[in-house]
């Protein structure tokens, strides 16, 4: 039987593009070698035409940040019924805002960090919050903008308030844990596995150390106590469901085993479009569950839907 016609949308306009960029010529690559017709799309503000002419049978959303992570992407695919990957509208929209997240989150029982939202303005020479405590942009994500602010520290962050920020005016302030950090993929309504993230040479897991080869080592899967690691997994699929995801997530934690065995594990945010780059955590949590890459795309394209 002919296989779909498959656009990957790709690259964008946001500070992620480079990023997107990747993922998205990877995810055509695997998909064209599945025997899927493939057609790359580098989306601009036309993008709405350009999907009128080509009629995909599926969209494949490789955009990441603003306008292809935020819900703006999904509504052009649903107003012109285009089955798309990845979560819908309303979804993409709550998981995008860090604040609206992370109430829902709560209010299913998840752990969580405190936290309060201010405008950048506002911050001035006063701690918002007593240090430690991160400072990071309510609706980016490849870590752009997030600062940490260590015990000691006189003052809050001067880039807060300069015209060099770029990632808007209201920013979470969020109490630092210290510890280890995990990530778990969700695949469908099935976790498929946690892994450890280790920074190599960046105090957090930063833009580089995400997509710098060598920039991180990933243990998965990780090597954490049996009872932490389901408590990861059941915390991402409980998650996924309460923001209304579907298609493929990624949840990320925090841990901290300093005090005691149990320690206190903390729920940071989940990725409605998680990155799918060579050095990418998805696809290699989804090979140590034994599916490939072409595999999990495969699945991803023949899960596209509207309306869902």
């Amino acid at each position: 039987m002919k296989k779909k016609h498959v656009a990957v949308l790709m690259g964008g306009f946001s500070s992620e593009r480079p990023v997107s960029l990747s993922s998205g010529t990877a995810c055509a690559d695997a998909l064209e070698a599945e025997g899927y017709r493939v057609t790359r799309v580098d989306v601009d503000r036309d993008i709405a035409r350009v999907l009128g002419e080509l009629k995909p049978d599926v969209a494949f959303n490789a955009l990441h940040g603003p306008y292809g992570e935020d819900g703006t992407i999904q509504g052009v695919l649903e107003f012109q019924a285009i089955p798309y990957t990845h979560s819908g509208v309303l979804a993409s929209a709550l998981a995008m805002d860090k604040d609206l997240a992370k109430i829902l989150a709560r209010a299913v029982g998840i752990p969580v960090a405190p936290s309060r939202i201010v405008n950048r303005f506002e911050i001035g020479d006063v701690h918002p919050m007593d240090p430690p405590y991160v400072v990071k942009p309510v609706n980016e994500g490849s870590s752009f903008g997030v600062v940490i602010v260590h015990e000691g520290q006189s003052h809050p962050p001067q880039i807060l308030g300069s015209a060099e920020w770029g990632y808007g005016e209201r920013v979470m302030v969020e109490r630092y844990v210290h510890g280890r950090e995990f990530t778990c993929a969700v695949m469908g309504e099935r976790a498929l596995g946690v892994s450890e993230i280790m920074p190599v040479g960046h105090s957090f897991y930063d833009y580089d150390s995400k997509y710098a080869p060598g920039g991180s080592k990933h243990e998965c899967p990780a090597k954490i106590s049996p009872n932490i690691y389901q408590k990861i997994e059941t915390i991402s699929v409980t998650a996924h469901r309460a923001l209304g995801c579907r298609g493929v997530t990624r949840s990320d934690f925090r841990y901290d085993d300093r005090f005691s065995e149990e320690g206190e594990l903390i729920w940071l945010e989940i990725n409605t479009q998680p990155g799918m780059t060579p050095t990418s955590l998805v696809p290699e949590i989804a090979a140590a569950a034994g599916i490939g890459f072409g595999e999990l795309l495969s699945w991803m394209v023949e899960d596209a839907s509207c309306s869902r």
